[in-house]
Formats: structure tokens, sequence, C-alpha cells
């Protein structure tokens, strides 16, 4: 479909869903996992004030810089690694095509 972005999302079982996500919608990653059914939460209503839309990066999209708001949570979440980002505070855009993302752990 034109004006989408595809991506794929690695679920924490290990199954992998690929989603088509629309470009001209004003979404983010996480309100697509949403979308799709995902078993993501998105708590704070994509404001960066919680971590459960937490996600490992796991192909080299050029991404938009992490925000101090997005390092201040991750500071605080569990399981994070050097590739972890929030899918709130990842627009869809065009140059996330191919995006390959692992749903984090659930932190407790």
């Amino acid at each position: 479909m034109e004006n989408c972005v595809n991506i794929t999302v690695v679920d924490r079982e290990g199954g992998e869903h690929l989603l088509e996500g629309p470009l001209d919608m004003n979404m983010n990653l996480m309100e697509l996992c949403k979308a799709y059914e995902l078993p993501v939460q998105g708590t704070c209503g994509g404001m960066a004030l919680c971590s459960t839309c937490h996600v490992y990066v796991l192909s080299d999209n050029d991404l938009p810089t992490m925000g101090e708001d997005e390092e201040n949570m991750l500071d605080q979440a569990f399981f994070v690694k050097d590739n972890s980002r929030l899918g709130c505070q990842l627009p869809l855009r065009p140059d996330l095509e191919g995006l390959k993302v692992q749903l984090a752990p659930e932190g407790n």
C-alpha cells in the first residue's frame, strides 16, 4: 500500500508480525502495535512517562535522536539494552521502512 511503512515486530514469544503503518495518520510505533493488538500497554498515552512500549531495535534504520524525556524514562526502566527505545517516541515516517524491533520483557 502506498503512503505506508512496513515494520516487523517480534513479540515476547519470538513470533514475527509484519505491520503496515499509515504515514498520513500521525501515528507512532506504540500506537501501531496497539492497533494490531500486540501486547504493548502504552500506559502514559505516548508521553514518555512509562516504559510499557519499550522495544529493542534490531535493524539499522536511521532513527530520530533520543530526547531527554526518553533517556530519563529508559534510565528507570527494566531490561534496558544499548538498542532500547520507547515505541511512543518513534513516529511513523518513510525512513522507518523495514524497521525491525522486538518487544522488551515486561518490567515488574
